[in-house]
């Protein structure tokens, strides 16, 4: 049996996880000791793990592999008796959270770093998901970091880690190693959620879908489904091999990065249903032929229509949003008499109503949708869940729209995103609102007036915890709202992100950012946008 080394370090003083673990360029995760350290400092948080089933997988990207058979030999030294990873170390998101629970394990590690671009002069990211398959909560998070401080010391095994492209197990030290078909049970409980038998009749009669994986992970998963389960032709699926780099893409689906399906989605001989996944394949990408479908509306679209998918049929618990997620899926639950709670950004949030049972379906504005069926949002779930929608209704996504905003009114939304902002300015920025908050009251955009201001805070209803400082809110008399907010999933500088939204019961056929125009002007005018960042237009708008 190979021995067991400890490896003599010293800490780094940057491996404070975000809301989706720890990210940083590849250049930062490829110094000696960075990786494995991170590592150690998870394992020294955890308890009671001895034995127990670690599940390991990624999206594939650059350094995915390496790291991979690092924490493979590092999970045999600190007394894991089992790890299930992907083959060739590929597992979406999604996917890890559906093993991690359908296998009973103790929790998983998660190589990725979401929509950000990948390459080696990219991003990695590690997250630790906990035993019920979603991201650690922030007592787990808060005591890695703690211990990443003080770390003096890692343990690896001695010697190689098995071959990882063979399905099949394998002894490592005194743990096994079984590697999975990273496809297989994320398909079969699809197939047990979904009529596949309904949408290979929509597809006999005549529906076309283009689906792109962005040369992400999604690839695998997206033909085994789309194009060997439910009989849609080769090719259906682009960019379809998960690469190190993706292919020189950003890995993001949104109308800047996957501008070449929106420009085919709204051409005359398109297809009639269009969309995408990200890097680790948890968001998505919804567009109708002639018809984007924003994630907020994507999000009270299934709301209100889940009930058409076997897996949802006996009707929702409840349902929930991120606070800067439109409030379109608000009415839907009004309608349906049931509740829908508002959360911080993060998916842990989430995983706190599901683990209760008080919500059935979440989504978030960054294009990220989730159910009860994992713990983690899921990008090709809710391409599945649109199909089965679209095949019961026997109508274009454009049609579904359209009556959904003439039955519950439109909110016009939009993201305006400030990427790579200096640190320092976008830190001074959100400081000045939240000083300026009292005299906010009263303000106008156009003809509407500002009635209150505040910076949200969160208690959770299940475990009870507090959390602050989480968006600078600003709401108006019609029930529109501007918001502000930092992101937590860039590794350079800040994002500074801000929410423009107006409802409308009526006219709701006009162009968005138009719609917006007045509270565009006042959302930039009052946090002094371009003075304090030097930026006088978005990075990305959305």
């Amino acid at each position: 049996m190979s021995p067991i080394l400890t490896v003599a370090t010293t800490p780094f003083s940057d491996q404070k996880p975000g809301t989706s673990g720890l990210r940083k360029k590849v250049t930062v995760f490829a110094q000696p000791h960075y990786a494995e350290n991170f590592i150690q400092s998870i394992f020294n948080a955890l308890e009671g793990y001895a034995g127990k089933t670690l599940v390991l997988g990624g999206d594939g990207r650059f350094l995915n592999r390496e790291v991979i058979k690092t924490a493979l030999r590092m999970a045999a030294a600190n007394g894991f008796g089992r790890v299930l990873v992907g083959r060739g170390g590929i597992l979406s998101t999604p996917a890890a959270s559906h093993v991690i629970r359908k296998h009973g394990a103790f929790g998983g590690i998660i190589l990725s770093a979401s929509h950000n671009p990948g390459g080696p002069e990219g991003d990695f990211g590690i997250k630790y998901n906990a035993g019920n398959g979603g991201p650690a909560p922030e007592k787990i998070t808060d005591r890695i970091f703690a211990l990443s401080k003080t770390i003096t010391a890692y343990k690896i095994l001695d010697g190689a880690a098995p071959d990882i492209d063979r399905l099949g197990e394998k002894k490592l030290g005194g743990m096994v190693v079984e590697v999975i078909d990273p496809v297989a049970d994320y398909q079969a409980l699809m197939e047990q959620l979904f009529d596949f038998d309904v949408i290979r009749s929509a597809r006999q009669r005549g529906l076309t879908v283009r689906f792109d994986a962005m040369s992400a992970v999604t690839g695998p998963y997206a033909k085994a489904i789309l194009e060997d389960a439910l009989g849609f032709p080769r090719g259906t699926v682009v960019n379809g091999t998960p690469l190190p780099d993706f292919g020189g893409h950003h890995p993001d689906p949104n109308l800047v990065h996957a501008k070449d399906l929106y420009e085919l989605m709204m051409s005359a001989d398109g297809p009639d249903f269009g969309a995408a996944s990200d890097g680790d394949g948890d968001r998505n990408l919804i567009i109708g032929k002639q018809q984007f479908v924003t994630p907020s509306d994507s999000l009270a679209l299934l709301a209100a229509n889940a009930h058409l998918a076997p897996g949802y049929g006996k009707g929702l618990a409840g349902v929930a949003r991120s606070m800067p997620t439109s409030g379109a899926v608000d009415r839907v639950a009004a309608r349906l008499g049931i509740k829908c709670y508002e959360t911080p950004t993060g998916w842990k949030f989430f995983g706190n109503l599901l683990d209760a049972g008080l919500i059935t379906l979440c989504g978030e504005e960054s294009a990220g949708t989730g159910s009860n069926h994992v713990r983690e949002k899921d990008g090709l779930w809710a391409v599945l869940l649109w199909l089965n929608i679209v095949a019961r209704r026997q109508d274009s996504v454009r049609a579904m729209v359209q009556a959904h905003w003439r039955d519950y009114g439109r909110n016009y939304y939009s993201r305006h995103d400030y990427e790579e902002v200096d640190a320092e300015a976008a830190n001074g920025l959100m400081k000045a609102l939240r000083d300026g908050l009292p005299g906010l009251a009263g303000r106008k955009a156009g003809a509407m007036t500002v009635t209150a201001a505040d910076d949200f805070a969160y208690h959770d209803p299940v475990d009870g915890s507090d959390t602050g400082q989480q968006g600078i809110r600003l709401h108006f008399d019609d029930g529109s709202r501007v918001i502000y907010r930092l992101s937590g999933t860039g590794t350079a500088g800040a994002t500074l992100r801000v929410y423009i939204e107006k409802f409308e019961q009526h006219d709701i056929n006009q162009e968005t950012q138009k719609a917006l125009a007045d509270l565009i002007r006042f959302a930039n005018g009052t946090a002094e946008i371009a003075r304090r960042t030097g930026r006088k237009t978005p990075s990305v708008i959305t």
